[in-house]
C-alpha cells in the first residue's frame, strides 16, 4: 500500500511538473498570443466572408467560428505533443526523461494537460473575439452533452497525440516533415470550416478516426439543433469518441514501453539509428 502511495505521488508531480512550463509560459510569452490568437482570425474570416458572399446561412458562421477556435487544440498536439520527444531528443534531453524514476506515461499527460489548460484560453479568446466580429449567437441545447462531448474530443485528441510522440520519435528526422503532412488534411478531413456530412458517408466515416471530426460535429449539432447538417446523432458520436479516448490511450502507453525496450535493447530511440 506505501508503494502505491509513493507511486501514485511521483506520477502526480511529474504531470504537475511537466504541466507547469506550459502553464507559466501563458505569462512570459505573451507575444505568442499575438500569433496564436489574431492569426488564426484571418482564416477564419476568410471562410467566413465567401459563405456570406455565397449567401450562405447564419448558422454557417458559427461552424467557421468554432471550427476557428478548435484549430488551437489540433494545432497544439501536432507541435508540441507528436514532436516533443523528438525535439527533446535534438536538445540532448531525451535521455533524462528515459533515466527519470517516473512513468513516461505521467510526463506525456502532463504535457498533454498543459497544453490543453493553455490552448484552451486561446481558444475561448477566438471563439469570443470571432462572435463578437462576425456577430454570432450560439443556442446551447444541452450544456451537459456539449461538455462532454468536448472532455471527450480532447481526451482523444491527446491520446492520439501522445501515440504520435513516439512514432515521430521512431522517424528521426522525418518527425518535422511528417507534422507538416498531417497539418493540411486534417483541415480537410476534420471540416473545421465546414459540416463534415458534405464529404459524403464512407469519407466522413473514415475521417471519425481523428477525435476533432466527430467532436466538432456533435459541438456543432449541440449549438445549431436546426440546422440539420449532423453526420451522425449525437449520442453515438460521443460513445465513439469515448471508445477512442480509451483506445489511444492504452495505444499510447503501449507505444512508450515499445520505445522504452527498443532504447535499453539496441541501444538507440529511432529505427533508422539517427
Amino acid at each position: 500500500m506505501k508503494n502505491f502511495r509513493r507511486e501514485l505521488m511521483v506520477f502526480l508531480r511529474t504531470v504537475i511538473g511537466r504541466a507547469y512550463p506550459r502553464l507559466i509560459g501563458l505569462q512570459r510569452e505573451r507575444s505568442w498570443l499575438f500569433f496564436e490568437i489574431f492569426l488564426p482570425l484571418l482564416g477564419t474570416a476568410a471562410f467566413v466572408y465567401i459563405y456570406r458572399a455565397l449567401g450562405a446561412k447564419p448558422e454557417f458562421t458559427g461552424f467557421v467560428v468554432l471550427g476557428g477556435a478548435m484549430t488551437a487544440y489540433w494545432m497544439n498536439v501536432l507541435w508540441s505533443m507528436a514532436t516533443q520527444f523528438y525535439w527533446e531528443k535534438e536538445t540532448g534531453n531525451l535521455a533524462l526523461y528515459l533515466i527519470a524514476p517516473t512513468s513516461r506515461m505521467a510526463i506525456l499527460l502532463g504535457m498533454a494537460f498543459g497544453g490543453m489548460v493553455a490552448t484552451t484560453v486561446r481558444a475561448l479568446a477566438v471563439l469570443i473575439l470571432g462572435s463578437l466580429v462576425f456577430r454570432v449567437t450560439f443556442t446551447v441545447s444541452n450544456w451537459g452533452a456539449l461538455l462532454l462531448v468536448f472532455f471527450f474530443t480532447l481526451v482523444a485528441l491527446y491520446g492520439l497525440g501522445m501515440i504520435f510522440a513516439s512514432a515521430f520519435l521512431l522517424y528521426g528526422r522525418e518527425a518535422w516533415h511528417m507534422a507538416n503532412l498531417l497539418q493540411e488534411p486534417v483541415f480537410l478531413l476534420s471540416g473545421f470550416y465546414f459540416p463534415i456530412k458534405s464529404l459524403g458517408f464512407w469519407i466522413s466515416a473514415g475521417a471519425s478516426l481523428i477525435p476533432i471530426t466527430l467532436g466538432l460535429d456533435a459541438m456543432r449539432q449541440l449549438l445549431y439543433p436546426q440546422a440539420g447538417w449532423g453526420f451522425l446523432d449525437v449520442g453515438i458520436e460521443t460513445t465513439i469518441l469515448a471508445v477512442l479516448s480509451v483506445v489511444f490511450l492504452i495505444a499510447a502507453h503501449r507505444m512508450l514501453l515499445w520505445l522504452e525496450n527498443v532504447a535499453r535493447r539496441e541501444g538507440r530511440l529511432t529505427v533508422r539509428g539517427q
